[in-house]
């Protein structure tokens, strides 16, 4: 049993702190939808959008009561200029009657439009041709009586008369001698009910309207900031180890931009991090076997001194390897930085002619000059010397005394050339695809690797090309020698381009030829 009831009660727990998730997750997506940019430029929308509501309501309003004003005076003004000219009319049939007779004649006549009334005021009497409880309310206000008969000239105004909003215009008139004044009146109310309810009436559907629209602007908003999620989304999941996942871009508008930069972003992270990973791998695997060497040598020459001088001297020799096996590394890596080059114009011809008296003093070879380019280029002169000097050491190495080696170089549709050609023993077509490769091996062993088989000349040429936003071309096939050429472009707008990430990418793909067969062989250049 007791052993029951604690299951019992880890099982209350388990379901309690299960419940408590529930809700604090609730909780945190009702905050993050609150918070969100979505909610909030769609909330300023819908409030700019009621505030602009209220007001054009409040200002239509306005206008609409002053348009009312003005034509009910000026309808006022032409009831009070009808009746004046019947009271005329009556004037010239009967000359000798009283005012009132005439007054009483002329008020059955006189018909005005609804809403509408006429009074008439003759020596402090009212006239009127109406029994209405507003008729007789005004006729019983002796003040406002006592103001109309002292009316100098055609007069407007307002009055509130049972919660109504009454306009009138009263004039003076003269019949046979008397002074009258003729007042006539408008009770608005009906007017400004039906204004009122057309405002209610315009804020209801305008309500319904925002609601609608402020539903269909959420989803909108949310399809179009949909990119911005995948974002999150992807800088989520990305690790170090898998920056794989990119975002698929839709449009040209400024979420299309963002998402484009984004993954311009990631793949020069990836392309860091893999050179990184390449950097450290290489330089573990080929600097353990030095540090062997020597860690073994060194710990043997304790039990054999009289090997000292031997020991040292390959110490040395394996210090020195490794020195210029760090410098290699570093230069490789430093060639994916903005600031490798230092692009000037050179003049190809003397460019070529100094590189050609130069590799005469590596190696007792039949050298020769093909041809020189007549154009001034955007190179980097002492990145690209290291470079071509690379491949006439790497043609020394493969050829004998008697092979011919060959510099040239040439201007073609806004491209430069250089070239080294050898005689020698030629390149398999199986390796051609991997000799740029860092630390390459041929299949026959170290045949194109450096003296110092670290098998990073080819890699040093290739980074440095690729700098100058060229490719490397090889023509080679076994026993019939190689041609190695260097492609760039020729002007500095091309090489010296302000967004140097172009570099950690391929530029353009590397065609090796073989002679025999001439087949095609592809190999990415990084």
């Amino acid at each position: 049993m007791k052993y029951k009831k604690n299951k019992m009660k880890v099982h209350i727990f388990s379901g309690r702190k299960k419940k408590e998730s529930i809700q604090n997750t609730s909780r945190f997506s009702k905050r993050r939808i609150f918070s969100s940019v979505r909610f909030r430029i769609l909330a300023w929308y819908f409030l700019l959008t009621t505030c602009t509501v209220l007001v054009s309501v409040v200002v239509t309003h306005h206008i609409f009561c002053n348009i009312l004003k003005s034509r009910t005076q000026e309808v006022l003004v032409a009831e009070v200029g009808k009746f004046d000219r019947l009271v005329e009319q009556q004037l010239v049939n009967n000359q000798s009657a009283q005012p009132e007779a005439i007054i009483n004649k002329v008020l059955p006549l006189h018909v005005p439009a609804r809403d509408k009334y006429i009074l008439a005021l003759i020596n402090g009497k009212i006239f009127n041709d109406s029994q209405l409880p507003l008729l007789k309310e005004i006729a019983h206000n002796s003040t406002l009586l006592e103001e109309w008969a002292k009316v100098p000239s055609l007069t407007h105004g307002e009055l509130a008369v049972f919660d109504r909003q009454i306009y009138y215009v009263a004039k003076p008139i003269e019949i046979n001698g008397v002074e009258g004044v003729v007042i006539a009146l408008r009770d608005a109310r009906s007017d400004y009910q039906t204004g009122t309810e057309t405002v209610i009436l315009v804020i209801k559907v305008a309500t319904v309207v925002s609601i609608l629209f402020f539903a269909i602007a959420w989803v909108t908003a949310g399809r179009v900031l949909y990119p911005l999620r995948q974002v999150t989304e992807t800088a989520r999941v990305i690790t170090q180890t898998d920056m794989s996942r990119r975002i698929t871009v839709v449009g040209n508008d400024e979420i299309a931009e963002l998402s484009a930069t984004f993954n311009a972003m990631l793949n020069r992270l990836s392309s860091a991090f893999e050179s990184q990973q390449e950097f450290l791998k290489d330089a573990g695997h080929e600097l353990r076997t030095p540090i062997t060497v020597i860690q073994g040598h060194l710990e043997i020459l304790k039990y054999r001194p009289e090997k000292q001088s031997e020991t040292i001297d390959l110490v040395t020799d394996e210090l020195s390897r490794m020195n210029r096996l760090v410098n290699d590394l570093l230069l490789i890596a430093k060639a994916e930085q903005p600031n490798f080059l230092c692009i000037k114009l050179e003049e190809l011809d003397w460019f070529t002619e100094e590189l050609y008296f130069k590799s005469q003093a590596l190696a007792k070879r039949n050298w020769q000059l093909e041809s020189k380019g007549l154009s001034p280029v955007a190179i980097d002169k002492g990145r690209l010397t290291q470079a071509v000097m690379n491949l006439l050491q790497n043609a020394v190495r493969h050829t004998q005394e008697n092979d011919t080696i060959t510099l040239g170089s040439a201007v073609r549709d806004d491209y430069a050339y250089l070239w080294v050609s050898d005689t020698g023993e030629g390149i398999a077509t199986e390796d051609q695809e991997r000799i740029f490769d860092r630390f390459a091996r041929a299949s026959d062993g170290d045949r194109y690797s450096s003296e110092e088989g670290a098998g990073l000349g080819l890699s040093i040429v290739e980074a440095i090309v690729t700098a100058h936003n060229g490719w490397v071309e090889l023509d080679s096939s076994l026993g019939m020698g190689s041609t190695f050429t260097i492609v760039f472009p020729s002007s500095q707008e091309a090489v010296d381009e302000p967004n140097s990430n172009r570099r950690r990418q391929s530029p353009r793909r590397g065609v090796y030829r073989s002679r025999t067969t001439g087949t095609k062989i592809h190999n990415s250049c990084r």
